[in-house]
């Protein structure tokens, strides 16, 4: 009877393994940097980062650099020390941090970049959002709103920047401004927000609507900037919709704008995929196996792997919210976690 007993035991062992998704074990702990945890962007990354490593075998460990370039070169030179399996990055300044990335490498330790684009020295995974194409997708929404409002693709256009250190958002320009060029009847002024400060947007767009109160639009590169931008607006008396805004990033304050019939457009910075990728390639980057240029499904998102100067990049599509769709869950602003479950990618 004994012997019956232990021999159902493990049978029902052996089905719960089957049944059990398999999580690799003992492969080590991943160090994040994160530039800074002031936005909810930089707060979900932490979760989905972590979350999507376990489920491929990785400890997450977290480091706060709170926008300061002195303090993540210090801890990436702590990390270093430590020898991790792996380093992923988000630069607080991709050229302060270029000497400690080839410090990582040459002691052997991986470096993946994540949503900041580090070109100046190779490391070996980035993963980032198509931000040039964030900007083409708003300069098309833009052409949109203005002609609906004036008639044409015509008027004024506040751009208020991130840090200007920052190759996200100066990406985000480059895309806008490249899909703008055709349109000679519209004035961009564009203006940086330092070190993505909220109250340095708020002060850009209060000083601009005082030097130019036929504004039209305000293009912030990010949603916690337009809630500094609409507190100007409603200190200046406006209405919501009264001068149109649009904003970069997909944050769940964008959404509530959108619903408020302050913001018009956000569009999305596709977060949780980015995060996704840097688990599915983690295997390969630790192991340091090469990484095959191509299509890959990346949490339902069509995205590119291209082999560049700084080495192999994948790059993630994003797409524009709106009154219409504000309420899907699949953007991250509405903070439902992905079901969908992390496979590594072994070749």
């Amino acid at each position: 009877m004994k012997r019956f007993v232990l021999a159902i035991l493990a049978s029902l062992a052996m089905l719960i393994a089957a049944l059990t998704p398999s999580v690799a074990q003992d492969k080590g702990k991943i160090y994040y940097l994160v530039p800074t945890l002031l936005d909810e962007f930089q707060t979900a990354s932490v979760d989905a980062i972590t979350n999507f490593l376990k489920q491929v075998g990785y400890e997450t460990v977290t480091l706060n650099a709170d926008n300061k370039t002195d303090v993540q070169q210090g801890q990436m030179n702590d990390v270093i020390a430590l020898k991790p399996a792996a380093i992923v990055l988000a630069a607080v300044d991709f050229n302060a941090l270029k000497p400690s990335i080839e410090k990582a490498r040459a002691e052997g330790i991986p470096v993946m970049e994540f949503d900041r684009q580090v070109t100046a020295t190779p490391s070996d995974f980035t993963s980032v959002a198509g931000t040039v194409e964030i900007g083409h997708i708003a300069a098309d929404e833009i052409q949109r709103l203005l002609k609906e409002k004036n008639g044409d693709v015509r008027g004024k256009v506040l751009q208020v920047l991130g840090d200007p250190a920052d190759p996200y958002t100066l990406d985000i320009q480059k895309g806008f401004e490249e899909k703008m060029k055709d349109f000679p009847n519209v004035q961009i002024i564009s203006l940086p927000a330092m070190q993505w400060e909220a109250s340095n947007a708020g002060t850009i767009v209060s000083d601009q609507l005082l030097a130019n109160p036929d504004i039209d639009l305000i293009f912030v590169h990010a949603a916690h900037l337009a809630v500094a931008a609409v507190a100007s607006l409603e200190a200046k008396g406006k209405k919501p919709g009264e001068v149109l805004l649009v904003s970069s990033n997909g944050a769940p304050v964008g959404l509530d704008l959108i619903r408020k019939g302050w913001e018009q457009v956000e569009v999305e910075q596709p977060l949780f995929a980015q995060a996704a990728a840097i688990a599915m390639f983690a295997d390969l980057v630790v192991n340091k196996k090469p990484i095959k240029p191509g299509e890959y499904d990346v949490l339902g998102l069509k995205s590119t792997v291209t082999d560049e100067a700084w080495g192999p990049n994948i790059k993630i599509p994003g797409a524009a919210i709106t009154k219409d769709n504000v309420d899907d869950p699949k953007f991250w602003g509405n903070m439902k976690v992905p079901s969908t479950p992390i496979t590594a990618v072994t070749e």
